[in-house]
């Protein structure tokens, strides 16, 4: 707890709807995405850039701790509170403002506590969109603070790409707010400082405002699920699509039967699409795209990819055991169940990797060998961006399993897989998380130290004060 002082302090900063302290008001605020919680001294929820200046200074004037929170839809907790009821949540669920709308550069000033799904209808009618899609909603904030990618990294690339400009507040005394970038596309006049408050977890501060690349929303799709001959076909098979559809290419994702089979499980508006309702052990889930309007005589691109597919089904070295082309929206809504689906499927421990893209069927093969050896009656249910080398390597420990009340056995558990991840393949452990109390001690494990000395120093002279779960 933190003396009341200070909490009348921050409520004169903020107003009555700025700041809460009953704790049936803050429990949103405590409770992350997945099994995480702490306890909060308070939440703070500033309305402008000027107000997070505000508490920021404060709080770092009298040594109080902030985590900055966005959409709390992250799984590594890094926007929750620890349980020891000294650190406020710094919610950004109110900086909605700014929204201006610059349809000829099609970029977007934007508040960073707008939801990417309030972002998109605001948008939809202007033929744009902001092009990162997850099946979460997170803010912006949030999606800045961790890179967020997508499922269709493969086409417009990840938040960084597609952020032009910043607005940020520091933990200094001063809460000194910096604004990095504008609107333009090229800018060569110093340091792009933008990027080191891009995807490092707001460590070295927050960010309040930003300004966005945005893409004409496309007018044409075609979806089609890809049954690979064998698992280590699949990257060949990418390599055949690309070469075949160059830009066209927008989606191409992975999902492991089994969690296709905890989705259909779970969900029951969801259609079996598989012939006999058998479920493959690994399908592709493809999309090409283009934001043009169909044209006379042009040809439509479900015949485009069903000419592809053709084309791959008669190539000597058989890549494809079974394809068929189908309605985007049904085909999607399989892909985006499976979060929820392996969720409720027992005590979920998710892990967010990434490899070379040769390499990611070959870690999944050595984690079925291996798994049954090493941590037995855990099912594998992965999915992910295999166009891009992300992996949600899932796995699923039966609810009643007694070594879930051992307090070490999910340390041990994730120590192995990062180790075959890291050290074996050259992969990443945290590929779209970011880091967060749960990553902490892989960071110290597996940064170099003159990386980690550079990253302490940036930290002290951005935001020397006390902000954020991340210890750089």
């Amino acid at each position: 707890m933190i003396d009341e002082t200070h909490i009348e302090a921050l409520r004169s900063l903020l107003g009555v709807k700025g700041l809460l302290t009953a704790p049936a008001d803050m429990a949103g605020y405590e409770t992350g995405a997945r099994y995480d919680s702490g306890r909060a001294a308070f939440v703070a929820r500033p309305a402008s850039t000027s107000e997070v200046s505000a508490v920021v200074a404060y709080c770092v004037k009298n040594g109080i701790a902030l985590v900055p929170q966005s959409g709390n839809t992250g799984l590594v907790s890094g926007s929750t509170p620890d349980g020891s009821g000294t650190q406020g949540v710094l919610s950004l669920d109110r900086l909605v403002a700014p929204f201006e709308l610059d349809p000829v550069n099609r970029t977007l000033a934007a508040g960073a506590g707008l939801r990417l799904s309030e972002v998109n209808r605001r948008l939809e009618e202007e033929g744009l969109f902001f092009p990162i899609d997850l099946g979460a909603d997170p803010r912006l904030g949030g999606m800045l603070a961790t890179n967020t990618g997508g499922s269709r990294f493969l086409r417009y690339g990840d938040v960084r790409r597609n952020t032009l400009g910043l607005t940020v507040v520091l933990a200094d005394e001063a809460g000194t707010v910096l604004k990095l970038g504008s609107g333009l596309r090229k800018n060569n006049t110093g340091v792009d400082w933008k990027q080191l408050f891009i995807g490092t977890s707001g460590a070295f501060g927050v960010i309040t405002e930003c300004e966005l690349n945005l893409e004409p929303v496309p007018r044409q799709v075609a979806t089609a699920y890809l049954v690979p001959s064998a698992p280590e076909r699949v990257s060949d098979l990418l390599v055949a699509m690309e070469q075949a559809l160059g830009s066209y290419l927008s989606a191409f994702e992975g999902m492991s039967g089994n969690a296709i089979t905890a989705a259909l499980s779970h969900v029951p508006s969801l259609r079996n699409p598989f012939q006999s309702g058998v479920v493959p052990e690994f399908v592709i889930l493809a999309e090409i795209s283009r934001s043009s309007p169909s044209r006379e005589g042009e040809q439509p691109l479900d015949a485009v990819l069903e000419e592809v597919l053709g084309a791959v089904f008669e190539r000597a070295d058989t890549l494809l055991a079974d394809a068929f082309v189908g309605p985007p929206q049904e085909m999607w809504a399989l892909r985006h169940a499976l979060s929820e689906g392996v969720k409720h499927s027992g005590r979920l421990i998710a892990f967010d990797l990434s490899f070379r893209r040769g390499d990611i069927m070959r870690f999944l093969a050595r984690m079925k060998a291996e798994m049954p050896k090493q941590f037995p009656d855990i099912s594998i249910c992965d999915f992910g961006h295999i166009g891009d080398g992300g992996v949600h390597f899932n796995l699923v420990v039966p609810a009643e399993d007694p070594r879930l009340a051992d307090g070490g056995f999910e340390g041990r558990l994730r120590e192995w897989v990062f180790k075959v991840a890291v050290e074996d393949f050259g992969g990443s452990y945290s590929a779209e998380h970011a880091i967060g109390r749960k990553n902490q001690v892989f960071y110290d494990l597996y940064t170099p130290e003159a990386i980690r000395r550079l990253a302490a120093g940036l930290r002290e002279i951005t935001s020397p004060g006390p902000l954020g779960s991340v210890n750089f």
